[in-house]
């Protein structure tokens, strides 16, 4: 079995999932080293007959198009996608990049199986430039102390960026996918928490570059998107880590929310209501005290 899957999901970007999926025919050893393309439709109202089409004149590129029967969300989608997959390595990505250096499969193969971690490594996160101007995306480093890290090549992190990682599918059968009740934002830092307590690694190469369409001047999430993001973060500091992270999230991102969205006060009582229901909905599973401690070790920043 060949070891790499990409996973893709796309949201009314035709054009751009075309461009993505001619990326990668063109990478180095593709053929050797793809098992399968899962593109899922997630739902979109686009014409995609010229994806369809050059899929068709494509037969080398092993493509599973899928639609799904509704908008799955992000983590949905990617469950969706993942129970599809067959091989051991999955790249996740969304519909609006292309890879950036023509060996990275080459290279995340070799990542994967180089031994430079005590933890094995469950996922590794890509280094993300703009597609624009080839800057780095300040938001898409996997560490909130950009300065510190962006000239590294290579660190053990906490979390990962959810639109340009690869994952072994062996840790999210043993673990658990990504959060199917996040329908947008923080999945990510919920399956970190999980595998990293689990005794995983979780590591950053810039031997594996996605270049993002994002305009280097940002896109302002919607009032909903940001109240989503605000309750997860949430929900994700309540069921792993001790309390005292978890108030100061909620507090630290409703704070947010309001700034971001021009003191959207409707929004916001109803942000606190879905806050204040979480700990009355869900289970805590916190993460252990060795845990907490490499956390720490890898400067992580936890209170919000």
């Amino acid at each position: 079995m060949k070891p790499l899957s990409f996973i893709i999901i796309t949201y009314n970007r035709p054009a751009d999932m075309l461009e993505l999926l001619q990326n990668i025919s063109t990478l180095d050893n593709a053929a050797e080293l793809l098992q399968e393309v899962i593109v899922v439709n997630n739902c979109s109202t686009e014409d995609y007959s010229a994806v369809k089409e050059y899929i068709k004149t494509m037969p080398q590129l092993p493509v599973n198009y899928v639609d799904a029967h509704e908008n799955l969300g992000v983590a949905r989608g990617r469950n969706f996608a993942l129970q599809k997959s067959m091989a051991p390595i999955a790249i996740m990505l969304d519909d609006d990049a292309v890879m950036g250096n023509k060996d990275c499969l080459v290279n995340l193969v070799k990542e994967f199986e180089t031994t430079n971690t005590v933890r094995e490594k469950a996922i590794v996160s890509f280094k993300v430039l703009y597609y624009e101007n080839g800057q780095m995306q300040v938001n898409a480093l996997p560490h909130k102390q950009f300065d510190a890290y962006k000239d590294k090549s290579f660190f053990e992190t906490y979390y990962f960026a959810g639109g340009a990682h690869a994952v072994k599918k062996s840790v999210m059968e043993q673990l658990g996918l990504y959060p199917s009740d996040f329908f947008y934002g923080m999945e990510e830092y919920d399956l970190s928490y999980r595998l990293l307590d689990a005794g995983y690694s979780i590591v950053y190469s810039d031997k594996v570059v996605m270049l993002h369409k994002e305009s280097p001047l940002g896109r302002k999430p919607k009032e909903e998107k940001l109240r989503m993001m605000w309750v997860n973060k949430s929900k994700v500091a309540w069921r792993y880590l001790p309390k005292k992270y978890f108030y100061s999230t909620a507090f630290m991102w409703g704070l947010q929310y309001l700034k971001e969205t021009g003191f959207n006060l409707s929004g916001f009582l109803k942000g606190w209501k879905a806050v204040l229901q979480i700990q009355k909905a869900e289970a805590r599973n916190t993460i252990s005290k060795a845990t907490l401690q490499y956390l720490k070790a890898v400067k992580a920043r936890l209170w919000y």
